[in-house]
C-alpha cells in the first residue's frame, strides 16, 4: 500500500514507470481477487429524471420546461424487471434525480398522481415491488439521505449506492461543475457514506475524474472513503468513473481523461483502497478493456442486455462476448454476481435487512457469486 505523498508524487507518472505502476497495482489486485473478473447483469430503471442538482456535466436531468422530465408509472417499473427476468438480469438499478419535489411544482404533482408525496417515498415502494414479484435484486442510488431514511431503506434494497464524485470544495463555485448543486456538498455526502456505514448497508461509492479537481483533490477523496471503510466495513466497490463532455452542457467544450490518467488514477486507486474494496471502471465510457484490467481492476460494474445507460445514453453497453474475449485474452475468467458482494453474504444476518437475510443467499453459489454458470 502507499501513503497520501507516494500517491501525490505520482501524478505525473508515465511510460514505463506508468507500466510498474500498473503491475503493482494488478498484483494486489490478483491477490485479493485471483483471476476471476466480474459484472452485474442488470435492468437500468430511471424512476425520475427531475433533480433539483444542476451538474454542469449532466444530460440525464430534465426540468419540466423541457417537455422530457418523466416520473415512471408502477406499470413501467414492473415491464421493465419482468423483461430482465426474461433476460437473467440480476440487478434493478434504480437511478433518480435528488428531492426534485422541492424544486418543481410538476414533480409534486406527478407524485401526488401515483399517491406519494416524496420521491423517496415511491422509490421505496417500488423497490419493495421488485423484492416481492420478481427475482431481481433491487440496487437503490437516492443520493444524500438522512440516518433515518437509509435504515428505512435497507429492507428492500440489496445494496445502495452514491458516487462521491469529489470532495473539492472547489467544484461549488459558480461556473464549476458543482455550481448550484446542494446535494453534491461533500460534507452531506461524506455524511451519507457514514450512516451507511452505521447502518451496515453494503455500499458502493467512487469518484468522477475530470470535472475541474486537481490530482491532490482526487487522491483526498478516494482517501476518504477509504477512512470510512475501514471504520465500517461497508464499502463494497469504488468506481473511477471517467468524465465525458456531452453536447448542451456547461461542459461540453471541457477536455476528458485519456487512457494514461484512467490507467494512472485506476493503479493508484488500487494501492490506496482496502484490498477488500472492488475496484470498477465503466467500461462502456472508453473501450480500453485490457488497460483497465492491467491497471488493477476487478469488476466491470452492472451491464444491461435489455436498457440503456441513461446518465451516458450515446454510450453503448459492452457486447458481454467481447469483455470475455478481453478477459480471456489476459488470463481471467468473467462471472456474474450479485449487485451484493460475497464478503457481504458470508453475514446475511449484519448487512440484509428483513426478507432479504433469507432470499439472497439462495440466489449465489458457494462462491458468492451469481449462481450461475462462468462465461
Amino acid at each position: 500500500m502507499i501513503s497520501r505523498q507516494e500517491a501525490i508524487q505520482l501524478a505525473r507518472v508515465s511510460g514505463p514507470d506508468l507500466h510498474a505502476l500498473c503491475q503493482q497495482a494488478a498484483y494486489v489486485r490478483d491477490h485479493q481477487y485471483g483471476k476471476v473478473m466480474t459484472y452485474s447483469p442488470k435492468v437500468f430503471i430511471p424512476l425520475t429524471n427531475m433533480c433539483r442538482d444542476t451538474c454542469g456535466y449532466c444530460t440525464f436531468v430534465q426540468t419540466p420546461q423541457s417537455g422530457n422530465a418523466n416520473i415512471m408509472s408502477p406499470a413501467e417499473v414492473m415491464d421493465t424487471v419482468r423483461a430482465g427476468e426474461q433476460l437473467n438480469c440480476k440487478e434493478a438499478l434504480f437511478s433518480l434525480g435528488e428531492k426534485p419535489e422541492l424544486k418543481y411544482s410538476y414533480a409534486r404533482e406527478r407524485l401526488q398522481q401515483l399517491g406519494y408525496d416524496s420521491t423517496l417515498h415511491y422509490l421505496h415502494d417500488m423497490a419493495e415491488q421488485v423484492l416481492e414479484n420478481s427475482y431481481l435484486l433491487p440496487h437503490i442510488n437516492p443520493g444524500t439521505l438522512k440516518r433515518e431514511e437509509l435504515a428505512w431503506l435497507k429492507p428492500v434494497a440489496a445494496s445502495m449506492g452514491m458516487m462521491l464524485e469529489s470532495t473539492s470544495y472547489r467544484l461549488l463555485k459558480k461556473g464549476a461543475a458543482h455550481h448550484a448543486c446542494p446535494d453534491k456538498v461533500p460534507k452531506a455526502r461524506l455524511h451519507t457514506l457514514a450512516m451507511a456505514g452505521e447502518l451496515d448497508i453494503p455500499f458502493t461509492t467512487g469518484i468522477l475524474i475530470g470535472i475541474g479537481e486537481s490530482w491532490e483533490e482526487r487522491i483526498d477523496s478516494l482517501l476518504a472513503i477509504n477512512e470510512l471503510h475501514l471504520q465500517y466495513g461497508h464499502i463494497q466497490e469504488v468506481i473511477v468513473q471517467n468524465f465525458r463532455a456531452k453536447a448542451g452542457t456547461a461542459m461540453a467544450g471541457c477536455s476528458e481523461p485519456d487512457l494514461d490518467d484512467m490507467r494512472r488514477t485506476l493503479a493508484v486507486a488500487r494501492l490506496l483502497l482496502h484490498p477488500s474494496i472492488s475496484l470498477q471502471a465503466p467500461p462502456n465510457l472508453e473501450e480500453h478493456y485490457g488497460s483497465y484490467i492491467s491497471a488493477g481492476i476487478n469488476d466491470w460494474g452492472g451491464i444491461s442486455p435489455l436498457t440503456i445507460d441513461y446518465i451516458n445514453p450515446e454510450r453503448a453497453w459492452p457486447q458481454i462476448n467481447s469483455l470475455t474475449a478481453a478477459c480471456h485474452g489476459l488470463g481471467y475468467q468473467l462471472q456474474e454476481r450479485l449487485t451484493v458482494y460475497p464478503q457481504f453474504l458470508k453475514n446475511p444476518g449484519r448487512y440484509l435487512a428483513g426478507n432479504l437475510s433469507h432470499f439472497i443467499p439462495g440466489l449465489a453459489g458457494n462462491d458468492g457469486l451469481a449462481a450461475q454458470q462462468s462465461l
